[in-house]
């Protein structure tokens, strides 16, 4: 036989009904842009892959541009007629291999842990999900890429005191260029990554588009093959790179800030494949 319940025992009963009609005291809103942004943001400013990659990238942009030049002032070589921004083109190029590998792990990294389901619950929207990846990860990387290729450019100048003086679009283009083209190429590697969901496989896919036609090209020796050489070599990365210095492997090819209106169609257009495959798969 149970006992009687207790006047103490009645309160602890949740009314019927009392739950039905229960309502947050925090506002509920759908999800925008800005907070996706900033999620992005907390995500990739708090792992470690963003410090190294970027904190390797600095130090082989300062080593090899501020390395070259003074190895260039103790030897007392003559480049009288020619800038010294040109010299920051080799620690640029080492250094487009270490933001390849951020763009990749930006979106590689949440499909290989499983967090891609967090986050896609918390922002269905699969678009609005890359876009805040891809203006966090340009964001950043521009900022980083810029003020590093301006303090090269500053110290290359100061230590090769007898070079030309560069002009105000030089200037421009090696520094500001310089960050845009980086920025954009680790917008082709994130939009590559969210393509084949697979980090190891994404950074070896970008790492042959750098390499890959410049070194196709050099073993093209057949006479009939010397249109597509030149086109490799006009198009490759790393001639392109070089076209912001101002020194191009070949005559012809992109030049000035063509290089970042060819960089710009192919991330639109790898940009775009990603969003498409991303709304008809499953995570």
């Amino acid at each position: 036989m149970t006992s009687p319940a207790t006047p103490q025992d009645r309160r602890q009963e949740p009314e019927a009904g009392l739950l039905s009609f229960y309502e947050s005291p925090i506002p509920i809103r759908p999800a925008t842009l800005g907070d996706a942004i900033a999620s992005e943001w907390t995500k990739l400013r708090s792992v470690r892959s963003t410090v190294w990659t970027l904190g390797v990238m600095v130090v082989l942009m300062l080593a090899l541009g501020v390395g070259i030049a003074l190895l260039l002032a103790v030897n007392d070589t003559n480049l009288a007629g020619e800038p010294a921004l040109a010299l920051g083109f080799f620690g640029v190029l080492l250094g487009s291999l270490c933001v390849i590998t951020l763009g990749v792990l930006t979106v590689g990294s949440e499909y290989s842990t499983g967090m891609i389901r967090t986050t896609l619950t918390a922002c269905p929207s699969r678009a609005r999900v890359l876009a805040a990846k891809a203006i966090v990860f340009f964001s950043l990387t521009f900022v980083v890429t810029t003020v590093t290729a301006t303090v090269v450019a500053v110290l290359q100048t100061m230590i090769l005191s007898g070079t030309v003086a560069a002009s105000g679009g030089a200037w421009a283009l090696s520094t500001v260029g310089v960050g845009l083209y980086l920025a954009g190429l680790g917008l082709l590697s994130l939009a590559i990554g969210a393509i084949v969901r697979h980090s190891a496989g994404a950074i070896t896919i970008m790492i042959g588009v750098v390499l890959l036609p410049l070194v196709l090209a050099l073993f093209m020796f057949a006479e009939a093959l010397r249109g597509l050489q030149r086109f490799l070599i006009e198009y490759s990365i790393p001639n392109q790179l070089s076209a912001l210095y101002g020194t191009t492997m070949t005559s012809s090819g992109p030049s000035a800030w063509e290089p970042l209106l060819v960089m710009l169609g192919l991330v639109a257009v790898a940009l775009g494949g990603a969003v498409a495959l991303l709304n008809r798969r499953d995570v």
